[in-house]
């Protein structure tokens, strides 16, 4: 499984390796790591792939400088564009900085001035220097884990110029300008390298993974720098793997009938509104649950033509304690759609809320309450604006640390919780975090959350616990947009409903390949 770390708790492991370690060690396998990531980019034959490489004052820069050096002695054509510490630089770093003038390198004469950035914003020569020549790849090493401000200036119009060019581009550890811990591009009006691929050091961070991230950091992958397994503190994020939900894809035995797969209640169809409902109980209903009702807050449907196996029903009459219950889709926000779901909420089964119903809970206090009080706790999947909603603060807010949105609201409201988005995270009360890695932009259209609500009470259904049925249902809800986009359904112009009859194939291919 695909570990996370903070870069608090990187900055430790590093600490650590480096007191056991010879000086510089760490630098040097960083730089080694980056070269062979660099390699795997170029052509076949490397002789003269020209390669411009970016060192920034740091340590980060250092890497840099180190992979440099690597790749001139491979025979590829390097250019090294340098930005020199105004302070003292480490000791590595300026071993690094020797090998690389000591090799075939060739180090750049600009004028941009000092990584700080010049006042006026001008691209100078840096800026022609990348846009006047052909490159096969550029390798990003200007600012690590520890930038704190935003890039202006010089660095700005570099970053700019770079993320102009269509060769391929490798980040070191992070591309430059993006936050490691939270995905946010750093500033308010900031920019970052955009990558096509990213080789990370010591750990995986969350940020490569939510929010802008897999925007900038492309293809990631992980470089331990061999440093011992002891040293690495327990994880609690990850990245969401079929193996954190495996042991619940279970294949269906001959002798088992519709009460063997359960019931689920998905409550909406305010008027106006009824195809978000008939739209999560078809997932529902798709992904395996034996018998799905779709209750109408007002008066139902005689049946839903599309789907006719879905059992419509009016909400009040309703016995909600028979099913797991899937609260909001196309709710409203009427008093009668207040009074079920505080129905819905002391009922003592699996209980998962979303849209309408997230919106009542953060406007009415003794729903807040009464849903952090439950013995069994709930699921909830926002989106940002209503995550922003429950937490009172700006959709901003929660954007800039996703995680930590997420965790806040598990926490306060002793729930599972799903921030819907990109990189979507979900987080237990507990403070365990994993980050889905599946899905794509045709997931940014309406009615996609409802086959995702519904997906999650088809399977705690079967009897999934609410962690793992929010983890498998976000891994296929991606999956099936991948699936589609792949097959050319997408991303342009995907519908929703596409997206129910993708995840049952890829929930039955699951089974068959990871199913005991």
């Amino acid at each position: 499984m695909n570990r996370l770390y903070s870069v608090a708790e990187i900055r430790a492991i590093e600490h650590a390796a480096a007191a056991v370690l010879p000086d510089g060690a760490l630098m040097q396998r960083a730089g080694q790591s980056g070269a062979n990531a660099a390699l795997d980019m170029l052509p076949f034959s490397t002789n003269h792939a020209r390669v411009l490489v970016l060192a920034g004052p740091g340590n980060n820069g250092g890497d840099a400088l180190e992979a440099a050096a690597h790749l001139a002695h491979a025979g590829a054509s390097v250019t090294i564009l340098h930005y020199p510490p105004t302070a003292e630089p480490s000791a590595e770093r300026a071993t690094a900085l020797q090998r690389a003038q000591v090799s075939d390198a060739v180090f750049a004469d600009v004028t941009d001035g000092d990584a700080a950035g010049a006042a006026d914003g001008t691209t100078g020569s840096a800026g022609a220097l990348v846009a006047g020549t052909d490159w096969n790849l550029v390798v990003d090493g200007l600012f690590g884990i520890g930038l704190k401000r935003p890039l202006n200036g010089a660095m700005r119009s570099l970053v700019e110029a770079v993320n102009q060019l269509t060769c391929q581009v490798l980040a070191l550890d992070v591309p430059s300008g993006l936050d490691a811990d939270t995905g946010a591009v750093v500033g308010p009006d900031g920019v970052a390298v955009r990558a096509t691929h990213t080789i990370t050091f010591i750990g995986d961070k969350p940020g490569l993974h939510t929010c802008e991230g897999r925007d900038y950091a492309g293809l990631v992958d992980v470089s331990r720098l061999e440093i011992d397994a002891a040293l690495f503190p327990p994880a609690s994020m990850h990245v969401n793997d079929v193996k954190l939900f495996s042991r619940h894809l279970r294949p269906r035995q001959h002798s088992s009938h519709k009460g063997s797969y359960g019931n689920v209640a998905v409550i909406g169809g305010a008027p106006g509104m009824a195809g978000a409902p008939l739209l999560a109980s078809r997932a529902a209903l798709h992904s395996g649950a034996g018998r799905v009702y779709a209750l109408f807050v007002g008066e139902p449907l005689p049946c839903d033509a599309g789907q006719p196996e879905l059992m419509c029903r009016g909400a009040v009459d309703f016995d909600l304690e028979t099913a797991v219950l899937v609260i909001g889709p196309g709710l409203g926000a009427s008093s009668a759609a207040a009074a079920l779901l505080a129905r819905a909420i002391a009922c003592d089964g699996a209980l998962l809320a979303d849209a309408d119903a997230l919106n009542l809970i953060a406007a009415t206090p003794t729903l807040r309450e009464a849903l952090a009080g439950r013995k069994h706790p709930a699921l909830l999947t926002p989106h940002p604006l209503e995550a922003a909603r429950l937490l009172e603060c700006s959709v901003g807010e929660v954007q800039a640390d996703r995680v930590l949105a997420a965790r806040k609201l598990a926490a306060s409201l002793n729930a599972v919780v799903v921030l819907k988005g990109s990189g979507t995270v979900i987080a237990a009360p507990t403070g365990a975090v994993v980050i889905n890695t599946t899905g794509n932009p045709a997931l940014a259209t309406a009615g996609t959350g409802d086959v995702l609500a519904g997906l999650c009470g088809g399977l705690m259904a079967q009897g999934w616990p609410q962690w793992e049925a929010a983890l498998g249902a976000v891994w296929l809800h991606g999956m099936a947009a991948d699936v589609l986009v792949a097959d050319g359904a997408g991303p342009i112009g995907l519908t929703a409903g596409e997206l129910i009859p993708a995840i049952r194939v890829a929930l039955n291919r699951m089974v068959q390949h990871h199913g005991r």
